[in-house]
């Protein structure tokens, strides 16, 4: 059986001086034209738009295969998922099927989306939820946006609006088959919360809520009126945006 190429580049000599093997072999056979060179210099010495989105996730997997002409499978992925995001976000099922892909690349793009994610719910948990609103999105929108299936969260606060729990609650349309009123506000008692915000997002891309996310989300609020815990929000995710049922007048 054939050895299967490294996932990440061999490392250089620990002194550092001299280039690592991966790096000779890209210059002098594997890479003749030095293309991955040039796209590393680009992103090293250029900010955020050095690389078109084709090309960052052409260099992200180079590091899983270093012998192999990346560019027509970046740009096909691209084609098929719809964008930078979409490839990124894209379940690791769904990149590893792709024609031409497998489990090492499917991971080395697959480690960028958790990595983002890791850093913004950090920034989540920094500050008190209400204040850093927009951190609040962008947390939700990288890891919900591009799911191809619906799951529902609710955010439990305390006092402080801090982040007490990022809670699961489970997967399907959002009516009480998927969240119990009842076992929100529960659920928030026994964890000394005083406030909510209800998240879900919308597979089909459009955040607009529907009926029955209204209705569900003034079921829970008047559920926790009578116990002392506040719904601040309803936020609904999808490729398209963010709609904030607060922000609209429907809670």
């Amino acid at each position: 059986m054939a050895q299967q190429p490294p996932l990440f580049d061999e490392p250089g000599p620990a002194n550092g001086k001299g280039s690592g093997v991966a790096d000779v072999r890209a210059e002098f056979g594997t890479d003749p034209s030095g293309h991955r060179g040039r796209l590393r210099k680009r992103l090293l010495d250029g900010g955020a738009e050095a690389l078109g989105d084709h090309e960052v996730i052409e260099l992200l997997l180079m590091q899983a295969v270093p012998r192999r002409d990346m560019k027509p499978l970046a740009r096909s992925l691209i084609h098929r998922f719809g964008s930078l995001a979409g490839v990124l976000q894209a379940e690791p099922r769904a990149l590893a099927s792709h024609p031409g892909m497998g489990e090492a690349t499917a991971a080395a793009l697959r480690v960028v989306t958790v990595a983002a994610t890791r850093m913004a719910r950090q920034k989540v948990r920094e500050a008190p939820v209400l204040s850093s609103w927009n951190a609040l999105i962008d947390y939700l929108t990288i890891d919900m946006a591009h799911l191809t299936v619906e799951r529902v969260r609710v955010l439990y606060l305390n006092a402080r609006n801090m982040l007490i729990l990022d809670d699961l609650v489970g997967e399907g349309s959002i009516d009480e088959a998927a969240i119990h009123p009842r076992e929100v506000i529960r659920r928030g008692l026994d964890l000394g919360a005083t406030a909510v915000i209800l998240v879900h997002n919308h597979p089909s891309g459009s955040p607009q809520p529907s009926r029955a996310d209204i209705d569900i989300t003034n079921r829970i609020a008047e559920a926790g009126r009578l116990l002392g815990i506040t719904v601040h929000d309803h936020v609904v995710i999808g490729r398209e945006g963010h709609v904030s049922l607060r922000a609209k007048g429907l809670i």
